[in-house]
């Protein structure tokens, strides 16, 4: 029996959108959708510079002062979470627009806060915007790649995180050290500021992916996406612009919990794996910068005045496993290449604590440069692998699921090993360390014999 010719213009789209050559339209996506991750490292990294300043500014306990930082996942966690399901039910493209407008306002807000309270509800905002770029993000380009460049392309879009934090690195150098304490901060998220308005202006050429016009019904507007696409323009024939927004002709919207719920219950393991790999990275990585200040640093005496080299250096060495993650991810798949970052980046924490126990600044500078690249590599592999296993009318409530899971790690990583270190020491810290990395390794052992390999599939045939 023949298929709808519906279903047959919805078939031949998709085949379109996948098979489409890589051109100006498909790098303009991935760097626009790229400067998302920028920021979140731009902000992180700029706050572990800052974080003595606001100290001796509003005169903070160590425990308000350790509040900085954790405030962040928490807002990270309701921003992935909660605009990963709006992701889903009003398109990629408004989302992603609207949460760098919320990053922008707030980051630059941040730079006028007055006290203590103003800074931490100004920060819990930030996150929430940057928190929403998680899901938004990864589920337009998955979406919107074709399926052999897919892992690559998204991959890059993760390298865009150690970019930020060398950017950071050099503010910290360059305008934080050379402006008076109460200036250098404001003037750094001001700067924050400034990229999200011109990421914004750029973020207004990207149209609504097709797969999700397709998920809401609008044939049309979803087939002129794909021919811009294809053509590499960003505009139609007759000037319009390209960017078509499609409104969804589907009245019937499903809430968050029965989003929530569908997930659950119709795809228990995917978002098993999604969960656990992002709550062993973001344990493994956030627990190892966090364990590096508190811990290391002091220990082997590295001066104040070096800290940002050391940082720039260490991520100089993230960017290096990045790239080739996202090298790694359409040559040899998934199935390989997540568990062996996961692996590398456990015996990457195991060679730091070996350098850490020579006493000498150097070696722990080239073992943490090396634990860094396997653990940027981890993340930057596993983002691609769990943000394409959900469908597409779930997949931003899906990535967000993880992410929000994920930060759970991250609040309690640096919490737990500094446990560890003050009742057993630092070697015991940095085993339990290796351990959280671990549990991504663990993750994939039954979705490698079970699930699907996603190199080079169509996203759609992945839900076969």
């Amino acid at each position: 029996m023949p298929l709808p010719l519906k279903h047959t213009k919805v078939t031949t789209l998709l085949r379109r959108l996948d098979i489409a050559e890589w051109n100006r339209v498909h790098i303009a996506i991935t760097a626009a959708l790229g400067v998302g991750w920028l920021l979140d490292a731009f902000e992180v990294t700029i706050v572990n510079n800052v974080i003595g300043t606001f100290r001796n500014l509003w005169h903070l306990t160590n425990l308000q002062a350790s509040w900085i930082l954790s405030i962040w996942f928490v807002g990270i966690m309701a921003g992935a979470y909660g605009f990963g399901y709006l992701a889903d039910r009003f398109g990629r493209r408004r989302l992603f627009l609207l949460t760098l407008l919320l990053y922008g306002v707030f980051t630059l807000l941040t730079a006028f806060a007055w006290d203590y309270v103003s800074l931490m509800v100004l920060r819990l905002l930030t996150a929430v915007g940057v928190g929403a770029e998680y899901a938004a993000i990864n589920a337009a380009i998955s979406e919107f790649i074709p399926a052999r460049h897919r892992g690559k392309a998204n991959a890059t879009v993760m390298n865009f995180w150690s970019l930020g934090a060398i950017l950071a690195a050099l503010v910290t150098l360059y305008v934080l050290n050379e402006l008076p304490s109460d200036v250098g901060w404001r003037a750094a998220f001001g700067f924050g500021a400034v990229i999200a308005l011109c990421t914004g202006l750029l973020r207004r050429y990207i149209p609504e992916s097709p797969r999700w016009l397709l998920a809401r019904g609008n044939l049309e507007a979803a087939e002129a996406v794909v021919k811009n696409v294809e053509k590499g323009h960003f505009e139609d024939s007759d000037g319009a612009t390209g960017l078509i927004k499609g409104n969804a002709k589907s009245s019937k919207h499903s809430s968050f919990w029965q989003q929530s719920r569908e997930l659950v219950m119709c795809y228990p393991g995917r978002v098993a794996l999604g969960s656990f790999l992002d709550f062993s990275e973001a344990a493994g990585y956030y627990g190892l910068f966090a364990f590096l200040a508190l811990f290391i640093l002091p220990a082997v005496a590295v001066a104040p005045s070096f800290v940002p080299w050391f940082y720039l250096i260490g991520n100089l060495g993230a960017l290096v496993g990045g790239i080739a993650a996202a090298a790694m991810l359409d040559r040899i798949g998934r199935k390989i290449t997540v568990p062996a970052f996961y692996t590398l980046a456990a015996l990457g924490v195991l060679l730091l604590a070996a350098a850490t126990g020579t006493g000498d600044w150097r070696w722990v500078l080239a073992a943490f440069t090396l634990a860094n690249l396997f653990a940027t590599g981890s993340w930057v592999s596993a983002y691609p692998t769990f943000s394409e296993i959900f469908p597409t009318h779930l997949r931003s409530t899906g990535i967000g699921l993880s992410v929000a899971v994920g930060r759970i790690g991250a609040f309690i990583a640096p919490l737990a090993l500094t446990i560890v270190a003050n009742a057993a020491g630092m070697l015991a810290a940095l085993a339990l360390l290796a351990v959280f990395w671990l549990i991504g390794v663990i993750a994939m052992i039954p979705w490698y014999f079970r699930g699907v390999e996603g190199m080079g599939m169509p996203l759609e045939a992945m839900m076969d």
